[in-house]
């Protein structure tokens, strides 16, 4: 049986991401998203966590990211978790785990014309390269029945 390897996170940009290009020309965007959480300790006294999230975005949707994210703005991300390895300068053997963004939403910004909008790449297969395909996700109705509203 297969299993799921699935992340959903909601949180705010630690830095502004960067973005690099690979030799073959695809984009990648990296950066870091923070979530918190608070509850009252035995003594009722308030506490706060706040976790750091590695992020990587590829192709199209990591150039956007690039141009449309920044430090402190709200972002929503569906992805995968994966774990790699190098070796340091010292040859020294060293992991990270990462969540590989497929979709990301940009929240509360100023840039109205991008908020509330939600971009993801196609689904590739295990063999395949990463996408720099770039596709809007808006509900879709087969009738005016449909709709909501």
């Amino acid at each position: 049986m297969a299993g799921v390897n699935k992340v959903i996170v909601l949180g705010n940009l630690g830095a502004n991401p960067e973005v690099r290009f690979t030799p073959s020309g695809s984009a990648v965007s990296n950066f870091t998203v923070a979530t918190s959480e608070s509850w009252n300790d035995k003594g009722g006294e308030r506490k706060e966590r706040t976790e750091w999230h590695k992020v990587v975005v590829w192709g199209k949707l990591a150039e956007l990211c690039g141009e449309y994210l920044a430090k402190g703005r709200q972002v929503y991300l569906e992805g995968r978790l994966q774990t790699r390895s190098w070796d340091d300068k010292e040859g020294v053997k060293r992991y990270t785990t990462e969540i590989v963004a497929q979709t990301v939403q940009f929240l509360g910004g100023p840039r109205e014309k991008w908020d509330n909008k939600e971009f993801s790449k196609p689904q590739a297969t295990e063999n395949d390269e990463p996408q720099s395909e770039l596709r809007i996700n808006e509900p879709k109705f087969d009738s005016d029945e449909d709709i909501p509203f």
